[in-house]
């Protein structure tokens, strides 16, 4: 499938990545969520997941732990520009940015690319072993920017370091919080977050990992279907 804009005033879609990291508290299960800032051109004001689009540097990225076979397929179903490894590793990438947490396995990095230097200098590589392909949607036509989005699912066990530490993020996003799962919804949230969070209650209770849902916008005409 060629990455298109549904018409010539449309924007051009991006490939992009999200992380949806969850960890288990007395409470039940959360997820992390920040919130983005109001002159944001896409979605101000919403709570999400971290993500953003893929950048060019990502698809040159050596991963620490490579993806799993079952997820690596997934992804390259349907057609994408971005590689699987550099949607991985673009998710991975905006967790740090958005978050200041790592995904990552020890390990030198002498030539990090400008963006991964931060990263690097914490004396880890991007591991991508935890990751788990769950979600797929394009961003329907008529919006300021467009997106072709996968989620991604790990489990906060994974990360290097202190899960409640935000200090080395960006201020991209605001509000940066373990967020308790069923209370999520009474945030304010965009639709296509919403429709994940369910994926992710579905899967946290343990339900088979059989199929990924892609909400396919990259036309006039929406379609669903599964990877």
């Amino acid at each position: 499938m060629a990455s298109v804009s549904a018409d010539r005033s449309d924007p051009p879609i991006r490939d992009a990545a999200t992380l949806i990291l969850t960890r288990e508290a007395d409470t039940g299960a959360e997820v992390l969520m920040g919130r983005r800032g109001e002159r944001a051109a896409f979605m101000p004001m919403k709570f999400v997941f971290p993500g953003g689009a893929v950048d060019q540097d990502d698809a040159d990225i050596a991963l620490a732990t490579p993806l799993r076979p079952d997820c690596r397929a997934r992804l390259a179903a349907h057609g994408t520009r971005a590689t699987p490894e550099a949607l991985a590793a673009a998710a991975i990438r905006e967790l740090w940015e958005e978050a200041g947490l790592i995904l990552g396995a020890p390990g030198a990095w002498a030539d990090a690319p400008p963006d991964w230097q931060a990263f690097a200098a914490t004396g880890h590589r991007p591991a991508a072993a935890g990751l788990s392909f769950i979600f797929r949607a394009i961003t329907p036509p008529r919006r300021p920017r467009r997106f072709d989005a996968r989620f991604f699912l790990a489990d906060a066990g994974h990360i290097a370091g202190d899960l409640d530490d935000f200090s080395r993020a960006t201020d991209e996003l605001s509000q940066m919080q373990w967020v308790p799962l069923a209370d999520a919804r009474h945030f304010d949230l965009p639709f296509i977050t919403q429709v994940v969070l369910a994926e992710v209650s579905a899967h946290l209770r343990g339900r088979p990992h059989t199929n990924v849902p892609f909400f396919k916008n990259d036309t006039e005409t929406s379609e669903f279907i599964r990877l």
